[in-house]
């Protein structure tokens, strides 16, 4: 069984780092080509590429994997089986039609539900207490192959996306593992998905890493913690960028000052800065000024520029 592998970020290291410790065959990998990164725009590989160099894997690197040029590399590696994890690219129908036993996709949501390129971003985002990883046939729709397994996996109230990238990465292994001898044996028994129960996570706009203050507090609590690590949740203070990283979890049963404008910082300590929403108070525990680190709450107070009255969002 010779299986090409395609993938980009860490997410995807995992399951490579699976096939090569469980003894699979991998001939080669696909990757995204490096790219600059930071401010002093340094060409840096992919996560998956210096994985597989440190095994000695073909890596092939194409800016656009449709290329006729491109769809011949892969060729001439042979696949029988194609494995994909956040690879960046949909495949053509001559990538798709090369392998005997299909191109299969680790996708982390449970499908149909957050199709596209931000599911974990979305499922902590909408507060959902259980997303997964599905693993199927891929097709020339987005993310709309039948399914051939699945893990769910549960949010906790302490879970970002980024806690749930690692755990869902290491699920996504763990199910590959578990699903390569029924897929090899034909054994599979694909589900079609329903099209009508389709949800969508495109990538996340900077639109949505906006605060919008007279949301509710719960719903607040969950943009901030569905967009760390990254691109982060901000508003704005005194016209800049206030990143905000952290916040504690709203008490159903606090509501909002009466009165008081959305966005109106209601009390500074060092345990949080507590700021009225459109539904409840929220606590606001990290933080980064324009400019700066982030830092904690009890950092910023020692700094004594924010004071209670001041109302973000301008």
């Amino acid at each position: 069984m010779r299986i090409v592998f395609m993938g980009t970020p860490d997410f995807a290291v995992p399951s490579l780092q699976a096939l090569l410790d469980s003894g699979r065959n991998v001939v080669g990998v696909v990757t995204q080509p490096d790219r600059p990164v930071g401010r002093k725009r340094i060409l840096t590989p992919t996560p998956v590429k210096v994985e597989a160099e440190k095994h000695g894997i073909p890596v092939l690197q194409p800016e656009r994997l449709r290329r006729p040029e491109s769809v011949e590399a892969l060729k001439a590696l042979q696949p029988d089986l194609i494995v994909t994890a956040a690879y960046g690219q949909i495949l053509s129908k001559a990538v798709l039609e090369l392998p005997q036993h299909g191109c299969i996709n680790i996708h982390a949501s449970l499908l149909p539900k957050y199709r596209g390129g931000a599911p974990i971003h979305h499922a902590v985002m909408n507060g959902d207490a259980v997303t997964g990883v599905t693993i199927m046939y891929m097709a020339e729709g987005l993310d709309t192959g039948d399914m051939i397994s699945r893990v769910e996996v549960p949010i906790t109230d302490e879970d970002t996306t980024g806690t749930m990238f690692d755990k869902l990465s290491l699920a996504g292994a763990q199910l590959l593992l578990d699903t390569l001898p029924d897929l090899i044996a034909g054994r599979i028994q694909a589900v079609p998905q329903v099209e009508e129960d389709a949800v969508y996570s495109p990538n996340i706009t900077r639109e949505q890493e906006l605060i919008d203050w007279s949301s509710p507090a719960l719903a607040i609590w969950n943009q901030i913690r569905g967009l760390n690590p990254r691109p982060g949740a901000y508003t704005l203070w005194n016209g800049d960028v206030l990143k905000i990283w952290g916040a504690g979890k709203p008490d159903k049963a606090e509501s909002s000052v009466s009165g008081m404008e959305p966005g109106t910082v209601v009390q500074v300590s060092d345990k949080g800065i507590r700021i009225a929403t459109g539904a409840g108070i929220l606590t606001v525990t990290e933080l980064q000024p324009a400019g700066k680190k982030a830092m904690d709450a009890a950092q910023f107070v020692r700094g004594g520029q924010l004071e209670a009255g001041t109302v973000l969002g301008r």
